[in-house]
């Protein structure tokens, strides 16, 4: 049994995400093989890129199903930027249906906030105010992560919401549903901060 498989399915630069994880000290393996994704303690789906092409590739590689299996089984699962709004029912992006995992959908940034133009994509450091103490504990208020990402996801229900960011509107930037966790910026990219929230979610027991 690996400890983590980062699950390769053709979308996303995992290797890095695999590298900030050696570097705290984890290892990790990326793979698409059912076998190895089944097998593994912990999961993590990146994602970047069009919401329709990562859900159709998950669909055609059939990893779709053994995620939500996995799901249900109790594994941790992480999802990361587009990998996090994947989680969800669905995207106002495209068409396809996500994993379903916590009700909500995506949706894109309003135009403008109070009569002023919003830069989108929300590109850069910004920081997170924690709502929630549930997951990955050790990411509290005011720590800084990298973010590139024109749609903000919706959960249905706010105590999914485990903290939120503001780029013009108030957004959530970590959700969590029991062993599902999803945040919306690149903890590869996030230095210390990225570091510290990828060895707190390989430590997790």
């Amino acid at each position: 049994m690996s400890d983590i498989t980062i699950i390769d399915y053709g979308v996303g630069n995992i290797a890095s995400i695999a590298n900030m994880l050696k570097k705290a000290g984890h290892r990790a393996v990326l793979s698409g093989d059912h076998d190895e994704i089944r097998s593994a303690r912990k999961l993590i789906l990146p994602g970047v890129g069009s919401f329709d092409h990562a859900a159709a590739r998950l669909h055609a590689t059939g990893i779709d199903d053994l995620v939500r299996e996995r799901a249900a089984a109790g594994v941790p699962i992480l999802g990361v930027c587009l990998g996090m709004q994947l989680l969800l029912d669905g995207s106002d992006e495209g068409e396809l249906s996500g994993l379903g995992l916590i009700p909500g959908r995506s949706t894109r940034f309003p135009p403008e906030v109070d009569g002023a133009r919003l830069r989108v994509p929300h590109m850069g450091w910004n920081t997170v105010r924690r709502t929630s103490g549930t997951a990955l504990p050790h990411v509290v208020t005011g720590d800084r992560f990298y973010f590139v990402h024109s749609y903000r996801v919706q959960p249905d229900d706010d105590a999914h919401v485990a903290a939120t960011t503001r780029h013009g509107v108030e957004f959530a930037s970590m959700i969590h549903r029991e062993n599902v966790v999803g945040v919306q910026f690149h903890p590869e990219k996030s230095h210390r901060y990225g570091l510290r929230l990828l060895s707190d979610f390989a430590e997790e027991a």
